[in-house]
């Protein structure tokens, strides 16, 4: 079964040769690799051009990166369907052939796994993030899945719709809250680090940006005409903190 890994790029030429490395030497070989880049101006894409095993490559503006994964999306052609950025890598090389294992012993839609933040070298683990078994009403408690971890089916994005550029940086968390605890489609939790990512996500970058990561968090319940609990955004940032012990 084919998966179609999608990395979007913009002038990441100081850590996309990490995260190509790491899709390139996974044991499970039937993988499309997509990049879709920005528009860079440094050499991400002489670099990109350096690995033999990249399907396809997209060059042009875009609205930022959650457009660059739709796009990316349109591109695929595989009945799997992965995102991992350009300042993301996998752990290790059976990532990929472990999830897909436990994704079909489950028969499930979608499987995560866990995910640890590094330091801008990629080899200080900084915090871990161990997402722990799906639970629907976890949602509630301000939980949701590593992103950057999920390999999910193709036919529901087909289904159900892709990445809503109106939600900013809370995109991500509404594709999930959407598929999840909405649709409650099945997911299948893999206990192992996944992928490690870089420290300095967008959404938490100042204080300003995180309210208004908040704000479009928020968004994302209503949107979907679902109801949190009074709790439900006071307990998703506090998750983050026993991440770092």
């Amino acid at each position: 079964m084919r998966v179609s890994i999608i990395t979007a790029t913009y002038n990441s030429a100081k850590t996309v040769r990490q995260t190509l490395r790491s899709v390139q030497s996974q044991t499970y070989k039937n993988i499309e690799h997509i990049i879709v880049d920005g528009g860079s101006s440094d050499n991400t894409l002489e670099i990109v051009g350096q690995f033999d095993h990249v399907s396809a490559v997209l060059s042009e503006e875009d609205g930022g990166i959650y457009d660059a994964m739709n796009k990316g999306i349109q591109l695929s052609t595989g009945k799997l369907i992965g995102i991992l950025n350009s300042d993301d890598f996998y752990a290790d090389n059976d990532v990929i052939s472990d999830q897909i294992k436990k994704m079909i012993a489950e028969n499930a839609d979608c499987v995560y796994s866990d995910l640890e933040y590094v330091d801008p070298t990629g080899r200080k683990v900084v915090r871990k993030w161990k997402a722990g078994p799906f639970d629907r009403s976890k949602f509630l408690r301000g939980w949701m899945p590593p992103h950057p971890t999920v390999i999910a089916r193709r036919n529901i994005y087909e289904d159900y719709g892709e990445y809503r550029l109106d939600l900013g940086t809370s995109a991500d968390y509404e594709i999930l809250l959407r598929w999840l605890y909405k649709l409650k489609l099945k997911c299948a939790y893999l206990a192992r680090v996944a992928v490690r990512m870089r420290m300095g996500g967008i959404s938490n970058r100042s204080m300003y940006n995180r309210f208004s990561a908040n704000r479009m968090d928020k968004r994302a319940w209503k949107v979907n005409g679902i109801r949190p609990k009074w709790y439900t955004f006071i307990l998703k940032p506090l998750r983050k903190v026993g991440q770092y012990f």
